[in-house]
């Protein structure tokens, strides 16, 4: 095909002031592609406390895209590659470049007609099984998470993620693990194993403490512990598979597919979690998921940010023999991301479906995508990370 890239426009969308579904959500970075014959394709980028270095690593990777074919895949990820020096460990610049692989595959796909998934190999899942996140906003204790949980069953879903670990950071006290307990306890008790809980720790833990963690939570049969330990400290994964049960999931901030294939072939991954909006897009994120196969492991997509993410993984999410659940905050969103996106998929009790429409699916708002024009940073509060659901971390100061 000859088509070309002639317009890059990058955009950060947003609202000020903190969101409740996690401190990260109020900002959204987009990029829109258009072809020389209007052809529109859009591509996100994550945030979380990067949103300025992802945009400027976004002005970088235009001036490869720009001009380009955007049926070129591999060739316009590997001129980046070639010329980004701190790619395979700036997040910053996968991201980036992860926002426009996706937006080209848009293009790719609105201009012949087709949705993304069949360019991929074609639909194995009508429907795709998805888990709740987000849900949990200022719960501290078990009460409070057992009553929005009920909320979220009443939704439809059939598997929720959270994180009951408060405060506790590398360290977990003798009370961090006992209220932990009393939260996975009584949220396995009261909503019975028809319910997936999924546990994420948020890659907050050394190794010893992610071990006493895991072992009081074996018990209760988590689907899987997200991250238990520190990023950088995979060396302890081993030694925590040695006392643990339960499954470990991992991937959000591993940035290739080169990356997955060590994890996963050393035995220290059960499911992984590629994030498409920071590994390198679609076409690595199948990649990846044929590494995963080839080991009997299966894939859940890391999916925080937008709905462009969203639509991005549900069109991977569908070809995939080894999928195994996706994760959804679309649910606990504020209404203008929620509304962002008109069309492309629809998620009903606990399942997404997509419109097989042509490329990603999706049709944007224009005039939300107006009225949400921001500059700066997200917002910043010192006393939570900006990793957590917002009101988990710290108790929120009660108004006099």
């Amino acid at each position: 095909m000859n088509s070309e890239i002639s317009d890059v426009e990058i955009l950060e969308l947003g609202v000020r002031g903190k969101e409740i579904s996690s401190p990260w959500s109020s900002t959204m970075l987009l990029v829109k592609l258009t072809t020389k014959d209007g052809t529109v394709g859009y591509g996100e980028a994550p945030t979380t406390l990067m949103t300025l270095p992802v945009l400027e690593s976004m002005k970088e990777v235009e001036r490869i895209f720009k001009g380009a074919n955007p049926f070129n895949v591999e060739k316009n990820i590997r001129d980046f590659y070639r010329n980004s020096f701190y790619l395979s460990r700036s997040m910053e610049a996968t991201s980036a470049l992860s926002a426009f692989e996706i937006a080209s595959w848009d293009l790719i796909g609105k201009e012949l007609g087709a949705p993304v998934y069949d360019l991929l190999g074609g639909t194995f899942h009508s429907k795709i099984r998805a888990y709740a996140n987000g849900w949990y906003d200022d719960c501290m204790t078990a009460d409070d998470f057992l009553k929005k949980a009920k909320e979220v069953v009443k939704m439809g879903f059939t598997a929720m993620k959270f994180d009951p670990f408060g405060d506790n950071y590398d360290t977990i006290t003798k009370e961090g693990i006992d209220n932990a307990r009393d939260i996975v306890g009584t949220l396995r008790a009261e909503l019975g194993d028809k319910v997936d809980l999924l546990i994420e720790c948020h890659g907050r833990f050394s190794t010893p403490a992610a071990v006493k963690a895991g072992m009081a939570l074996d018990e209760f049969s988590p689907l899987f512990m997200e991250e238990p330990v520190h990023p950088e400290l995979e060396v302890g994964l081993s030694e925590f598979k040695k006392y643990v049960l339960t499954p470990v999931a991992l991937g959000e901030r591993v940035l290739n597919k080169r990356d997955f294939a060590r994890l996963i072939s050393q035995g220290l991954v059960d499911t992984i979690q590629p994030d498409l909006t920071n590994s390198l897009g679609i076409l690595e994120a199948k990649k990846t998921a044929a590494i995963a196969d080839a080991f009997g492991v299966p894939v859940a997509f890391h999916n925080a940010f937008g709905p462009v993410q969203t639509a991005a993984s549900l069109n991977v999410d569908v070809t995939l023999t080894n999928f195994l659940i996706q994760e959804s905050f679309e649910k606990f969103w504020p209404d203008w991301k929620q509304n962002l996106v008109k069309s492309g998929y629809k998620l009903n009790n606990g399942y997404f479906e997509l419109s097989g429409k042509p490329g990603l699916g999706i049709e944007v708002d224009q005039k939300i995508e107006e009225d949400h024009k921001v500059e700066g940073m997200e917002p910043f509060d010192p006393r939570e990370p900006p990793w957590v659901v917002s009101g988990t971390f710290a108790k929120k100061e009660s108004s006099k």
